[in-house]
């Protein structure tokens, strides 16, 4: 075992990229982390050429990172709540009153204190409709 510039690098790339891991979150710099962490046990342990390093962390940066994406994050765990922060889906399915008349098909709705733009068949102010779709700020409904 030997402690030179190139043992020192490695060991201070890997714990950079740890730390960078835990400032901004999204288990990449994690994996190259771990390819870091590699290419310092195997330059602690045998003397590598500079080049074969560089070579090396490439390859296990490249492997480390398949390995995230095919094992880990597709298993995510789902979220209890998937429209948390899509306010517009959570509409889907509500039955309201048109606020103005549907003309050219355009229109608009009320839903609780905010005023919605909607497009669907020709119908009268204060006819029922039901959500069906949202496109961006947009609102696609039916009639009840």
């Amino acid at each position: 075992m030997r402690w030179d510039w190139q043992v020192v690098t490695w060991a201070a790339a890997a714990l950079l990229l740890f730390a960078l891991e835990t400032m901004a979150p999204g288990a990449f710099m994690l994996w190259l982390g771990f390819a870091a962490a590699a290419v310092f046990v195997v330059v602690l342990l045998f003397d590598v050429p500079v080049l074969a390093q560089v070579a090396l962390f490439v390859a296990l940066s490249f492997i480390s990172i398949q390995v995230y994406r095919r094992w880990f994050r597709d298993r995510a765990r789902g979220s209890d709540r998937p429209t948390l922060n899509r306010r517009a889906e959570t509409l889907i399915g509500r039955v309201v009153p048109l606020e103005r008349a549907i003309v050219g098909g355009r229109g608009r709705v009320q839903i609780a204190d905010a005023f919605w733009d909607v497009s669907g068949p020709e119908l009268a102010a204060g006819t029922p409709v039901r959500v069906v779709a949202v496109e961006g700020m947009h609102l696609k409904v039916e009639p009840v």
